[in-house]
């Protein structure tokens, strides 16, 4: 009897670590488990993550933080070949920038917020995750796709691929929300907002994601004209995902 992967993987510096594997899809194949790992930044990993991941054999990273985030914590295994896809950090400047006016910040500013920067993923930055997709029909597998928190920016971007490969709705949502029961703040990362205000930012809403997939109906009318029109990837290209990336 075979033994079904963790999704999971517990790591002492990446508290994100989880596996895309294993995910049914709408014609009953599953997503291969141990291709496409998803996770918080690698900078933190200890010697014996780094067995781990090693094990695993994973040689690439896709990381979507931004320049001043990558400086501050580089990837802790040399010998994974890392390939930056820079989408700059919005939130905070953008709190801040409301609280400079003399409002007080609310859990309400912080969720329209992420909900914004959520939409200028796809207004702003469709060329980098584009260039995700043309990654992954290079095969880099096994890899890791990764952001600071591993939850935004990774969010959607993991999300496009289970769509891309005909996983359900209600699936993708449940791998999203995953963030949060796993991810753990970095407690020597601090920023001068509200508690209350800092709870949102740590974690995920189904409504941040939403946000993300209003923008793409709005700009590109559904979410297969910007898979197709927004990310490159047509018939032959989804074929290609899907025999890499699929199996019976």
């Amino acid at each position: 009897m075979s033994v079904t992967p963790a999704r999971h993987l517990h790591l002492s510096g990446a508290s994100n670590f989880r596996d895309l594997g294993g995910y049914a899809t709408g014609d009953g194949r599953t997503v291969r488990w141990r291709q496409i790992f998803r996770s918080n930044h690698l900078g933190h990993l200890t010697d014996d993550d780094v067995v781990i991941l090693r094990d695993l054999g994973v040689r690439s990273a896709f990381d979507f933080r931004g320049s001043e985030e990558r400086a501050a914590a580089l990837c802790a295994m040399p010998e994974i070949a890392v390939h930056s896809l820079p989408v700059e950090p919005t939130v905070v400047a953008a709190l801040r920038a409301i609280a400079a006016g003399g409002t007080p910040l609310s859990t309400d500013h912080a969720v329209e917020v992420m909900c914004d920067s959520y939409r200028s993923y796809v207004q702003n930055n469709t060329r980098h995750f584009r260039s995700l997709f043309a990654h992954l029909l290079e095969d880099h597998a096994p890899l890791v796709i990764h952001c600071t928190a591993g939850k935004d920016r990774t969010g959607f971007a993991c999300a496009l691929i289970l769509h891309t490969l005909g996983v359900p709705e209600d699936v993708i949502a449940e791998d999203y929300l995953l963030t949060n029961r796993f991810y753990r703040r970095d407690p020597n990362h601090s920023i001068d907002l509200p508690d209350e205000v800092s709870q949102v930012l740590g974690s995920v809403q189904a409504a941040f994601l939403a946000a993300a997939f209003q923008a793409i109906d709005a700009d590109y009318g559904d979410l297969e004209s910007y898979i197709r029109d927004g990310l490159g990837i047509g018939q032959s290209e989804r074929a290609h995902l899907e025999a890499r990336y699929l199996q019976r």
